[in-house]
């Protein structure tokens, strides 16, 4: 959370900026004021604190207590520090495990305003589900796909802009579409998905929420990433990213409940190397 004020800063107006440097260097008190009592020690107004809680892409002054409260509960240690060329192998390693770490926490702090039920519902009831992933989100949507599609619902991936543009096309009503995107600015991703939502469809997005794609989106999974500028480390967000799914695709198993289980029953027996007839039989 506080990862998150600080990469806000440059954004906010002069009152914002003075709102978040105080939060910055008193943390503790911040969490524990009242509304009234931030505006005072800011030397602001009430819905100007207000404003800033909602340009962090939360609720309102209440919502912005409980992160805090939050953020404060993690462990000191998962802090993030940059990798420098100078840096010894083990020193690098333990960046590395370090920045994902923070990954993964931030996101689990974050987890009760998420909407997973809304989600899970949505997904529950559809006809087919669709993970779009361009670059390295390309990746993470290849790996929810093949998580998902054990639980019986066809899904795909798509990784490119001529298919997404193209199943866009041809989506129908309560077809779900989950986009990945750490910017949330590929206009193209934003066109197909206006196009699903005309259709009848549904956008479920992992995103920035301050992006165009959060704009267009039904159910959002707000994805504030601060990723290390460093050549040398690789992006932390995709951890939690996959996480985030991997905790849906278990969501949603429990809310389809026996014929999930049958299914995932199937598709391991399926990998037996008794049940599979070696190659040579064919």
């Amino acid at each position: 959370m506080l990862k998150q004020i600080e990469h806000k800063i440059p954004s906010l107006s002069r009152s914002g900026q003075r709102i978040a440097k105080w939060v910055i260097d008193h943390p503790k008190q911040a969490a524990e004021s009242t509304l009234a009592g931030v505006a005072r020690e800011c030397a602001t107004s009430e819905p100007t604190v207000i404003r800033f809680c909602r340009q962090l892409g939360l609720d309102g002054f209440r919502d912005f207590t409980i992160r805090m409260t939050e953020a404060l509960s993690q462990p000191v240690g998962n802090i993030h520090r940059d990798v420098r060329a100078d840096n010894t192998a083990a020193d690098a390693v333990i960046k590395v495990m370090d920045s994902s770490i923070a990954s993964l926490v931030e996101i689990r702090s974050r987890l009760s305003s998420m909407p997973v039920d809304e989600a899970v519902a949505a997904m529950a009831l559809t006809r087919q589900i669709c993970f779009v992933g361009m670059g390295a989100s390309g990746h993470v949507a290849g790996d929810a796909w093949h998580k998902f599609f054990r639980l019986g619902i066809p899904c795909n991936s798509l990784t490119d802009l001529p298919s997404l543009l193209q199943f866009s096309a041809i989506a129908e009503q309560g077809d779900v579409f989950f986009v990945i995107s750490s910017s949330g600015q590929w206009p193209e991703q934003i066109r197909a998905a206006e196009l699903v939502r005309s259709r009848g469809g549904t956008i479920i997005a992992l995103t920035n929420p301050q992006s165009d794609l959060a704009a267009v989106a039904d159910i959002l999974f707000a994805s504030n990433d601060f990723e290390d500028t460093s050549v040398y480390t690789p992006m932390s967000s995709r951890l939690a990213q996959l996480a985030l799914l991997d905790a849906l695709q278990v969501s949603l198993a429990l809310v389809l409940g026996e014929s999930a289980v049958e299914r995932l029953s199937n598709t391991k027996t399926a990998l037996l190397q008794d049940t599979v007839r070696p190659l040579k039989e064919y």
